[in-house]
């Protein structure tokens, strides 16, 4: 028998695309494609070779169905013989691939696993409810095709996630003030980091094919690509603008296109593996992976799930809020940063230190590998604690805690 100790679980490294506009520089290539470049680049630079990997784990929200996952790998050249697997927890998709990932490898059921997701809001798919399906009837309207799936019992609106977040901040009396000071902040820490190249090194530009073999079917897809930057960033987003902001829903509502987030296309992805593989092949981790925890709130009060989940994980690991170096949440409503700050103000200080969604844009399926990949960033001079924490559609949260050190001690 196996010892039955749970192994150490390391992020090699992280890459990730741009996070392209809807109908912006990755408008089209399909998801698969741009996942894979991810994919293949990232096995590159480490020097793992793909038939090393026990498994692919990617995140995918609002794609053509299937298994996109196993296409991806395919395309990214993974060996046929590694599985790959499609992971759908809506907007923490690929924090619930992370999580799996990090389960199997320190239960030693793997080695090394490729764990993130990618979409594409661009490409998003139309569907239709079958003939026999009653919903068909309630979307009469629209013969009964839809974009957004249900996710609660008892709401079939496609715009459910919205209206969540304004029940929200109705029942949290959340002010706009509040909420406007979050998307100028945002906006103002993600052109910083912009300007300071603070990215650049998990970055893939995608200008064209960034792969020389014509005969590659993977290059002549990204020959597509126009995408070098995060498209959504507004270095000169004003109060003034925000003042001008039309309510979604009306008089004496809050929510306006602003603290949403957009919806986007992207891919990220991380390399993580045992301690064992990670001395055998001679790899120098970036992170080490030391918890994660999920969690469910109301399905119709969908941006409480972040901080529920994070609450959930510490909680458990018995650390406070205090002792964590960085904090990133996905900030797909200026209403989970305001929450956040009004219940630990503490730690603001720590908390998404070089903007959040409401700037880059959220591509459902990837963001949690995104939010990995903000704090490689932030704990990269001190190191320390760091913890993401996604709220998904349906009421649902995932969070993940890592450690950054100078070096790693490796048996």
């Amino acid at each position: 028998m196996k010892d039955q100790s749970p192994r150490r679980v390391f992020v090699v490294d992280a890459l990730r695309t741009p996070i392209a506009l809807r109908r912006g520089g990755l408008a089209r290539v399909r998801p698969e494609h741009f996942g894979a470049a991810v994919v293949r680049e990232l096995l590159r630079r480490t020097g793992v070779a793909g038939g090393d990997l026990d498994a692919v784990f990617a995140g995918n929200a609002v794609g053509t169905g299937g298994n996109i996952a196993r296409l991806m790998s395919l395309y990214a050249g993974v060996p046929q013989s590694v599985p790959a697997v499609t992971i759908d927890m809506q907007c923490a998709s690929a924090a619930a691939s992370i999580s799996l990932a990090f389960a199997k490898i320190a239960a030693g059921q793997a080695d090394a696993i490729v764990a993130g997701g990618m979409e594409s809001v661009s490409l998003q798919p139309a569907r239709i409810y079958a003939e026999g399906d009653e919903r068909r009837g309630q979307l009469a309207a629209t013969g009964g095709s839809y974009y957004t799936a249900q996710f609660s019992p008892d709401d079939l609106h496609e715009d459910a996630m919205l209206r969540g977040a304004e029940r929200v901040m109705e029942q949290e009396g959340v002010t706009r003030a509040e909420l406007d000071r979050w998307v100028l902040e945002s906006h103002q820490r993600a052109a910083q980091a912009e300007r300071d190249g603070v990215f650049r090194p998990w970055m893939l530009p995608l200008e064209g094919s960034p792969f020389n073999d014509t005969d590659d079917e993977l290059a002549r897809a990204l020959r597509l690509a126009d995408c070098t930057r995060d498209e959504g960033i507004k270095p000169r987003m004003r109060q003034r603008l925000l003042d001008r902001m039309p309510l979604l829903y009306g008089d004496g509502t809050l929510l306006t296109a602003a603290n949403a987030c957009r919806t986007n296309d992207g891919a990220a992805f991380l390399l993580l593996a045992s301690e064992a593989f990670v001395k055998a092949h001679g790899l120098a981790p970036q992170m080490e992976v030391l918890a994660t925890a999920a969690t469910g709130v109301a399905p119709g009060e969908g941006p409480r799930g972040a901080q529920a989940t994070a609450e959930k994980l510490l909680a458990r690991e018995q650390l406070s809020w205090t002792d964590l170096a960085a904090i990133e949440f996905n900030e797909a409503f200026a209403v989970i940063d305001v929450l956040l700050e009004r219940t630990h103000p503490e730690v603001m200080n720590c908390y998404n230190q070089h903007g959040g969604a409401l700037a880059y844009g959220h591509p459902y399926g990837a963001s949690g590998a995104i939010l990995a990949i903000q704090l490689l960033a932030a704990l990269q001079t001190a190191g320390g604690l760091g913890l993401l924490s996604i709220a998904g559609a349906g009421g649902l949260g995932e969070a993940v805690l890592f450690e950054k050190r100078d070096s790693y001690e490796l048996l």
